[in-house]
């Protein structure tokens, strides 16, 4: 049924989950090396070095790609036009004109395009989404993230597109909106013309905004996503071990009898207890799901295309200076 393309950094995770969940039927690679290595690993898995006759395996219902990024929007376009679904790695594309494009197949043929954003499919990410939507925080009126850490530097790829689709993705989860500004701005103090520090604002049409702070030239390992509402605000750290999400009971407020003073009031801490289910055994469940004809395929495809639009805004943004 399901197919794993790439058996490189990423795949190995995503054919486990999938062979756990009794999906797995092919799997595709270039490296002979690897190819055999997982041939082993997956006796009842069919191996194919060439992706053109994966695609003519009738049996294979869906591909997931998880190859290197430039590749992801041919592969994916490939699959979708052999009357594939696709799950593939994140970014999907790397042009806004690009995902569009997918965006359009999928729907032209009713075919499942799910990028893998991971950490929506966290347990914290997803309390966070609903403290918003119960309305718990009060209105919220900004949101920003820090991935931060000293390394892995990379030198092919620079911090906005290695470290930012992470956090606009949830940011942009979190939200549900568009942003109708989005702004950043970096240096690449260690391979020219790769930045390695990446600072980005997002502005939102309902007057929400959004901060992200990327860089892996830093002293701090940081995986944090505050989120500020009128009412409450809640940080989540993906570094903690246990406490994952913390709810503050703070916000401003103004006295009846002080002329309109602004004044801040504080209140209890909480620390909500989250499942410690794996995010990409969530992530391979929700694809099937999909497959399956359950839950809305145009949205989940609508949303990998507003991170890659605006993924492209912000790159434009940090080119022009």
């Amino acid at each position: 049924m399901i197919a794993v393309t790439g058996l490189g950094y990423w795949g190995p995770n995503l054919a486990r989950n999938f062979d756990d969940l009794g999906a797995l039927t092919a799997l595709c690679e270039l490296e002979p090396e690897l190819r055999d290595r997982f041939t082993s690993r997956y006796p009842n898995a069919r191996v194919y070095s060439d992706y053109d006759e994966l695609l003519a395996d009738d049996g294979v219902q869906a591909v997931v790609v998880a190859t290197p990024v430039p590749t992801h929007h041919d592969l994916a376009k490939r699959a979708l036009s052999a009357g594939k679904h696709v799950l593939v790695e994140k970014p999907p594309a790397m042009r806004g004109v690009e995902i569009d494009e997918l965006v359009g197949i999928a729907a032209e043929h009713d075919l499942v395009l799910m990028p893998g954003h991971l950490l929506l499919y966290h347990p914290g990410i997803r309390k966070l989404k609903q403290l918003i939507d119960d309305g718990e925080l009060g209105d919220v009126l900004c949101v920003y993230g820090n991935r931060q850490n000293l390394g892995i530097v990379r030198t092919n790829e620079n911090a906005l597109w290695s470290l930012g689709v992470h956090d606009l993705s949830v940011i942009l989860y979190l939200l549900d909106e568009e942003p109708s500004e989005a702004v950043a701005h970096g240096r690449d103090f260690l391979t020219p013309g790769v930045e390695d520090v990446v600072f980005c604002y997002l502005r939102f049409p309902s007057g929400k905004i959004a901060h992200m702070h990327l860089s892996w030239l830093d002293p701090h390992k940081m995986r944090k996503i505050t989120v500020v509402g009128r009412e409450k605000m809640v940080v989540f750290d993906d570094m903690e071990l246990e406490r994952k999400v913390t709810i503050y009971e703070k916000a401003p407020w103004k006295r009846t009898d002080s002329y309109g003073e602004w004044q801040t009031r504080s209140g209890d801490i909480s620390i909500p207890k989250i499942p410690t289910d794996e995010p990409l055994k969530l992530e391979c469940q929700e694809f099937l799901r999909l497959v399956a004809g359950e839950g809305d395929r145009r949205k989940v495809a609508e949303d990998g295309a507003r991170v890659v639009r605006a993924l492209d805004r912000l790159t434009e943004s940090l080119q022009d200076g």
